[in-house]
């Protein structure tokens, strides 16, 4: 197993150029799955692990995170970013507080949002969003971790602000000291490429939110990384549902026969 500082250096390494696919798991199995199928690093899913809770995105606590975290962290030779959230705080003090127990939970990268937790969806403002940040920044450089950062700015994708308004954002957040930006709901080429030249000099990542996008089209518009947020866990509960529904609807079975066998999953868990 490599140390918690091996697989950072492979993941700092992984934004230096070229263009990945980062999938988003939702527990350790998936975690472990996704590894062994060859992806170089692996991405949490705040709402797909919240749902193996039984509860809505948003609703685990800081403990809960980090305890998934650690978990799969301690099985998964690959490089993990954590889905962080809005850092499980407000004050810039704080995030910074719990971004060191996220790196002390073994991940290789965590990504904090500029939205405030609650129904209501609203932002940070442009101070607080950049001080938050800034303090996550200088946290990890006192503990000389080499853990990437990852400023997300939800704006597009909560409906409260436009493309040009959200690629300001980032560039503040890139110049508040994020290694990596990333604003969930971009989905147009010519906004997808008009902020990666805004943050030329930090990596830009995506949520692939385009049926039919390809990683090459992705990698020619110069996007870093790739993620696919819930969307893995959603195909899972999907199958899941398909299954359960024939059986109580129609009282047949056959659903089932899509499932993966017991030899495929023994062998994707192995190590």
């Amino acid at each position: 197993m490599p140390t918690p500082a091996e697989k950072r250096a492979r993941f700092r390494a992984l934004h230096a150029e070229g263009c990945f696919v980062i999938p988003n798991f939702w527990d350790a199995g998936s975690a472990r799955m996704l590894q062994n199928l060859g992806f170089p690093a692996v991405a949490s899913s705040s709402a797909g692990f919240a749902w193996t809770q039984g509860l809505l995105d948003n609703a685990v606590t800081l403990e809960a995170k980090l305890d998934h975290l650690a978990a799969v962290c301690a099985v998964t030779d690959a490089p993990v970013n954590a889905d962080f959230e809005n850092g499980f705080a407000d004050a810039p003090e704080a995030v910074a507080t719990n971004a060191l127990k996220a790196l002390a939970a073994g991940v290789a990268g965590l990504s904090i949002e500029d939205m405030i937790r609650g129904p209501e969806r609203a932002l940070y403002d442009d101070i607080q969003a950049i001080e938050r940040i800034a303090a996550a920044r200088a946290a990890l450089d006192a503990e000389g971790s080499g853990a990437v950062l990852v400023a997300r700015a939800e704006g597009i994708l909560v409906g409260r602000m436009g493309v040009s308004e959200a690629i300001d954002r980032l560039v503040a957040l890139a110049d508040a000291g994020a290694d990596c930006l990333f604003a969930p709901g971009l989905r147009e080429p010519a906004d997808i490429a008009a902020a990666v030249r805004a943050v030329a000099s930090r990596p830009l990542s995506v949520l692939m939110m385009t049926p039919g996008a390809t990683v090459a089209q992705f990698a020619d518009l110069g996007v870093r990384r790739i993620s696919v947020g819930g969307s893995l866990a959603r195909a899972a509960w999907g199958g899941f549902l398909a299954a359960v529904r024939q059986i109580k609807d129609e009282g047949r079975f056959e659903a089932l026969a899509s499932g993966a066998s017991g030899a495929e999953l023994k062998a994707l868990l192995g190590r």
